[in-house]
């Protein structure tokens, strides 16, 4: 297994020898070196210095894994790598031991490279340290220009470099009809924050990573949503069909610097309707929670390169979960190329509950992948980050006189008039070797309904939850008609938990066979009490007591006839909170402003589900001036969600919502 030795994280476990430390970017440096505008610099800078003669490199702030990782240090006449700190001494750099700033002098380079921006108010003080008459040059060389930057006085700042990758399909149908499309949906939070001219800057990378486009996106007035359909796109700059990577750069941003959006495939007469999260812009060493296809499924991954520079081959590979036998994808992956691995051929052993395991070497963001029913139908979901820094933590089984409940993963049970619903608890760290786990059946009154003791299930047990079984096996219903699981950490029997317990739901429409798939971890909800950063906020320091949800609706151009958003509103709670949310759905149009409230309570440990459409009236959906959204706003308690359509009886779509 080959890793690419860049620092996404702070004191990140790099490979290849490169010592993990203080990164002065630590999460900006590789998007600042990788950029698809610094990328072309960072090339030419190469290039120039491989004539240049002998080189020095002097690294204070050990950047040198990030920038070696995209541009190849060993085509230079490197003399040796000089740093500044006495703790980084006894490091070595292609094989050589570095060496401490004081004996730069000596070494004879004509040529000096800082490895750092903002590199002359920081170098200022020791230049007479360098080589007499030594040609200085910087990180500076590879900087993207200055009106794309938030804080201009520090580049590194994470509020410079808010970017993220979309996966995009646009495939034209038959004659010119339905076709295969994608759809970016987001909203202007930036400028709810302050920021006073925000702008996207978007790069389109085709599958071979050739660029079939770039430009500035000028965004919407402050809340207001936007969206990035790809048969706009393609439209606009006369593409042909394409599949591949949108790089999204939200410039001159305030308040977050995550760029955060709902992922939409529409199409082929509905049977492609889908809905995903956003990419994660980090690249992470593995991936967890992709479950095999049943026998009439074929499941396709979806490799986006998140870098300037090819994947080896033998790179990246799968392997089911539990299993040491890793099947490897033989091929490069060119720059920013975006790569379809078929599932079924790379592993085909594996079959539905099985779950696959992602070898992903920090090459690619969080992946897509596809499954498509015998049937022509389709559905997207993403894999989730497989932890390598976790370990089994024994606080965890004393949490209970605190915390409650402590950990809980809440999936919906959808409906159960117009839906079957199932569950599979999924491993998502690398030293986690059992999950001992309970499940909880919630009616959505907040009625417990029944409990499953799962045991403690080892990390190669893939035990599916189906709901309509277990009711019909227990002789129980759901009041309600819907609810919701909650998977809990159950030490009764013993092991090890870490706090990183997750579970994938299946969702089947009754009336179509038409599925999707969500997945997502566990967090502390709704206590007073703080165990490290939980229960979360997104904004301030924990506890994350309140809720701030953006919910995407359909809308008519997607599909003839139109789209209904379903959303699906759990109140989970470690303790015993408040006992009814003080929940207020708020209807906003084009413009980012508020033209109706509804409000609803929902009971604590219980859950809410509720259309749109009857939700609001014709008239106040009308208002929305043909495109919005709605807030779901909560200051009493902290609640999760998940957002999808309905066309009808003929597809769905569902997945967990996000906040700003």
């Amino acid at each position: 297994m080959t890793t690419l030795a860049i620092e996404t994280f702070k004191n990140a476990d790099l490979a290849h020898g490169w010592r993990p430390g203080n990164n002065a970017g630590g999460a900006t440096l590789f998007k600042a070196l990788g950029h698809p505008l610094a990328a072309p610099l960072g090339h030419k800078l190469i290039d120039e210095l491989a004539q240049a003669g002998p080189v020095a490199v002097f690294d204070p702030t050990n950047a040198v894994g990030n920038f070696h990782a995209y541009y190849d240090l060993k085509r230079l006449n490197v003399v040796g790598t000089y740093v500044q700190r006495v703790e980084d001494l006894g490091g070595k750099v292609m094989g050589e031991a570095v060496r401490p700033l004081s004996a730069l002098a000596a070494s004879g380079a004509k040529t000096v490279l800082v490895l750092l921006f903002d590199a002359e108010k920081i170098i200022a003080p020791f230049l007479h340290l360098f080589p007499k008459g030594a040609k200085i040059v910087s990180l500076d060389a590879m900087r993207i220009p200055d009106d794309m930057l938030t804080n201009k006085s520090n580049y590194l700042d994470p509020m410079n470099f808010a970017t993220n990758f979309a996966l995009m399909r646009e495939v034209k149908g038959a004659n010119g009809k339905d076709g295969l499309h994608t759809r970016v949906n987001s909203a202007n939070y930036w400028g709810l924050h302050g920021a006073a001219a925000p702008e996207l800057w978007l790069c389109l990378f085709g599958e071979d990573g050739t660029e079939l486009a770039s430009w500035r996106e000028a965004m919407p007035v402050a809340g207001a949503p936007f969206k990035l359909d790809s048969a706009e796109i393609r439209a606009r700059f006369g593409l042909q069909d394409f599949t591949g990577s949108l790089f999204i750069h939200a410039i001159r941003i305030k308040g977050h610097d995550v760029v955060k959006y709902a992922l939409d495939m529409y199409g082929e007469n509905g049977k492609a309707l889908t809905c995903s999260h956003d990419a994660n812009a980090w690249p992470a060493d593995f991936y967890a929670g992709m479950p095999a296809g049943d026998d009439d499924e074929q499941v396709t991954l979806f490799i986006q390169n998140s870098h300037p520079m090819p994947i080896p081959p033998h790179s990246v590979g799968l392997n089911i979960m539990g299993a040491q036998d890793i099947s490897w994808f033989g091929e490069a992956i060119a720059p920013f190329a975006t790569r379809a691995i078929s599932v079924n051929e790379l592993l085909p052993q594996a079959k539905w509950p099985d779950q696959i395991e992602i070898v992903a070497g920090r090459y690619f963001v969080r992946p897509r992948y596809e499954v498509k029913r015998a049937g022509g139908a389709r559905r997207m979901a993403h894999a989730n980050v497989e932890r390598t820094d976790l370990k089994p933590n024994p606080e965890i089984a004393k949490l209970a006189e605190h915390m409650g409940k402590g950990y809980i993963m809440p999936l919906p049970v959808l409906p159960r008039s117009e839906f079957a619903s199932v569950m599979l608890p999924t491993p998502m760290a690398t030293e986690q070797h059992e999950l001992p786990i309970r499940a909880d059946l919630i009616d959505g009154s907040g009625q417990l309904v029944a409990s499953k003791f799962l045991g403690r299930l080892q990390r190669r047990d893939s035990v599916e939850i189906n709901i309509e079984a277990w009711l019909k096996d227990a002789s129980l219903t759901l009041p309600s008609g819907y609810g919701h699981v909650e998977f809990l950490y159950d030490f009764r029997d013993g092991g090890d938990g870490d706090g990183w317990l997750h579970a994938l739901g299946r969702f089947e429409q009754k009336s179509s066979g038409h599925r999707a798939e969500t997945i997502f971890g566990a967090h502390i909800y709704n206590t007073a009490i703080i165990y490290k950063d939980e229960p979360q906020s997104y904004t301030n320091k924990p506890p994350g007591l309140t809720t701030r949800l953006f919910l995407r609706l359909g809308t008519a151009d997607m599909q003839a006839g139109g789209l209904d958003t379903i959303c699906h509103l759990i109140y989970p709670a470690s303790t015993q909170w408040h006992a009814k949310s003080a929940t207020s759905l708020i209807l906003h149009n084009a413009q980012g402003q508020p033209v109706t409230e509804k409000k609803i309570e929902i009971a604590c440990g219980g859950s809410h589900f509720w259309r749109l459409s009857e939700m609001f009236t014709d008239a106040e959906r009308a208002s929305m001036g043909g495109a919005g959204y709605v807030i779901i706003r909560d200051t009493t308690c902290r609640l999760f969600g998940f957002h999808g359509m309905t066309n009808g009886d003929e597809s769905f779509c569902l997945d967990h919502m996000f906040g700003f």
